[in-house]
């Protein structure tokens, strides 16, 4: 499934998203968290990777694509197919039909989850300063991380969930509960940081529940292009 690819460009945007400084509340934090954000968006135009994705329904693999992601001269990440392994479909006329017609209402299905959920990667610099602005803040954990919370973010009733690295303000954690086309949602992201200080998604999972879907994702294997 190539709109596969597409997920995870969205949920990139997590690492790659351009912000502006304004007078909101909890503004030192807020810019602060902006330019460690700035500052690895540049970074990771540096590298390439590989990024696997399966799709899972009721517990049952139905495709695993992997691709290798660049940069390209847009600064758009460009994914390029090393391979995908589709479940063949079944022999007979009609049969096929309608598992040709079932995979493309799957693709559709996840094409307009993911159009969805990039929302709640925060793309603009007022979509980021509006969360900040709402948070309360906590003092850090033990392990330094700030906990950040909020509702109502995309949708009434939604919740997410960050946790930043105090230090560094680099996000350790995503997570997300809502609801598309009348059905729950939920999604988390695990981040890891390199010895050079590139922060990204290293591990993602969606599970849209209705629909018995779990999209995993893994980002893996970054080399520095200018090495």
């Amino acid at each position: 499934m190539k709109r596969l690819a597409s997920i995870t460009v969205g949920l990139l945007a997590l690492c790659n998203v351009p912000f502006t400084q304004a007078q909101i509340a909890n503004e030192g934090l807020a810019n602060a968290i902006i330019a460690a954000r700035q500052k690895n968006a540049a970074l990771m135009k540096q590298y390439s990777w590989n990024c696997r994705t399966q799709v899972e329904e009721n517990g049952s693999v139905k495709d695993t694509r992997v691709d290798t992601v660049t940069y390209g001269p847009d600064g758009e990440p460009q994914h390029t197919e090393l391979s995908d392994k589709s479940n063949p479909l079944p022999r007979g006329f009609l049969r096929r039909k309608v598992a040709e017609d079932e995979k493309k209402k799957m693709e559709k299905y996840l094409q307009d989850l993911r159009t969805f959920l990039h929302q709640y990667t925060l793309p603009t610099a007022g979509k980021v300063i509006d969360f900040i602005s709402k948070t309360p803040i906590p003092a850090p954990g033990p392990d330094g991380t700030l906990q950040l919370s909020g509702n109502g973010v995309v949708t009434p009733g939604d919740t997410v969930s960050i946790s930043v690295y105090a230090p560094t303000k680099e996000t350790r954690r995503m997570s997300v509960t809502t609801s598309f086309q009348g059905d729950p949602v939920t999604g988390t992201i695990t981040f890891k940081t390199l010895s050079t200080g590139l922060n990204y998604p290293a591990y993602i999972q969606l599970d849209a529940q209705a629909k018995n879907l779990t999209i995993l994702m893994q980002n893996y294997d970054y080399i520095n292009q200018n090495n």
